[in-house]
């Protein structure tokens, strides 16, 4: 879910000419809140916010519906409940949009392999090597958008310019289920009456700097001095986002751009103060990386935790691994091995993650220990099986099945 700031402007055409615009930027709409009303139709016909239900609850996504009364993404629960009382409020499964999430990438792949995925919900393509099979950039565009709301019943927005950023800064401003072009010669154009904050790279604290400086839009950036900018922002950041100001972006897309690390982190309802409730949060949270590190064929290297007190003091630690790993009861040992080195903190744990990283494709060979016990990697494997069948409840350790003593507002997964 979005919240980058959009053209205030009426215009929404900036011309026909895509003989020089090869990137495509899609992006699907409200993609959380989407499939769940694909899962379960009766949530159509009222605003959906799809968010953490606890008392630390946050929202992940909304429809058009409920974003017009105020909601946004990382907005407390409780404030998109004020602010929009007649909504339903879900919360989602990450292994349902994962699945949703294939068939859209799978869409993708089937036009071109150039293709790389930035998020579970948007990705980038260059068609300029489609273009002879299947038209112009434009046309191949509007095939997407109908195969994917055909084939996986969601709306999808695209962005087609000459560069990933403007392309990216065009499906925002496509949305709802629409689709915007940028002609080469008109991207200045486009780009310098948006909001700073529009533009690829400024978060809200860099646009809280711009814009303390009187550089509300694009256009003020663009015309800026760089040296200025350098004071302001630091000279990389500075060339960056000035380069980027007058639509030059030299960044190619690449195919098949790998995970650097897969993890899953909880803020709890309520502070916990008890030891074993967090090992049992290491022990599904480490099966939970474990699964998609199957999935991805990959395993990883160093394993690492995060632990977040009420004051919001925050620890990580890590680990390398003797030999990588795409098991949850490896991880699980290293991730507890880490937490037993710490004292609780006293006030109890507000959060707590678990994260492999140094990720390694299998196919590049994989070491292993002599005397290595398959069973346990069957197990999981079976496991996962299960899942991909009857869904992500389907089966869970046995050492988990007591019910939890606190809910949680939900895993962030990245």
């Amino acid at each position: 879910m979005s919240n980058a700031p959009r053209d205030a402007r009426t215009r929404r055409h900036w011309g026909d000419d895509d003989s020089q615009t090869p990137i495509l930027h899609v992006d699907m709409d409200s993609f959380f809140a989407q499939v769940e009303m694909q899962e379960d139709p009766s949530l159509v016909g009222r605003p959906l916010v799809v968010a953490g239900l606890g008392n630390r609850g946050v929202v992940t996504s909304a429809t058009y519906e409920a974003r017009a009364l105020g909601v946004r993404a990382g907005m407390p629960t409780a404030r998109a409940r004020a602010l929009c009382p007649g909504a339903r409020f879900v919360q989602g499964s990450r292994g349902v949009y994962s699945r949703y999430s294939r068939r859209v990438m799978g869409i993708l792949s089937e036009i071109t392999p150039v293709v790389e995925q930035v998020s579970i919900d948007e990705a980038f393509l260059d068609v300029s090597g489609a273009r002879r099979r299947l038209g112009s950039p434009t046309a191949i565009a509007r095939e997407l958008r109908a195969r994917i709301r055909e084939e996986v019943g969601l709306p999808a927005s695209v962005g087609i310019a000459s560069t990933k950023s403007v392309a990216k800064i065009a499906s925002s401003n496509a949305k709802p289920d629409g689709l915007l072009l940028i002609p080469r010669d008109q991207t200045t154009a486009f780009l310098h009456g948006l909001p700073v904050g529009a533009l690829w790279g400024v978060g809200g604290r860099t646009g809280a700097v711009l814009e303390r400086e009187g550089l509300t839009t694009i256009g003020d950036l663009a015309h800026a001095r760089v040296d200025r900018l350098a004071r302001l922002l630091g000279p990389a950041a500075a060339h960056h986002l000035h380069d980027l100001a007058w639509g030059i972006d030299p960044r190619p897309v690449r195919a098949g751009r790998e995970e650097k690390s897969v993890g899953t982190e909880r803020t709890f309802d309520r502070d916990v103060r008890s030891r074993d409730q967090i090992g049992q949060y290491i022990l599904a949270a480490s099966h939970e990386c474990a699964h998609r590190l199957r999935a991805a064929d990959v395993v990883g290297w160093t394993v690492s935790i995060k632990m977040r007190d009420p004051s919001f003091q925050t620890v990580t630690r890590s680990m390398t691994l003797p030999v990588p790993t795409d098991l949850g009861r490896d991880i699980a040992a290293a991730a507890g091995e880490l937490f037993s080195r710490e004292a609780m903190p006293v006030g109890g744990v507000r959060l707590f993650g678990v994260r492999v990283e140094g990720l390694q494709s299998r196919a590049q060979g994989v070491p292993v220990v002599l005397d290595t016990d398959e069973r346990p990697e069957q197990a999981e494997r079976a496991m996962d099986r299960i899942r991909d069948r009857f869904g992500p409840g389907a089966i869970t350790p046995a050492s988990l099945l007591a019910p939890e003593q606190e809910s949680s507002v939900g895993d962030v997964e990245h």
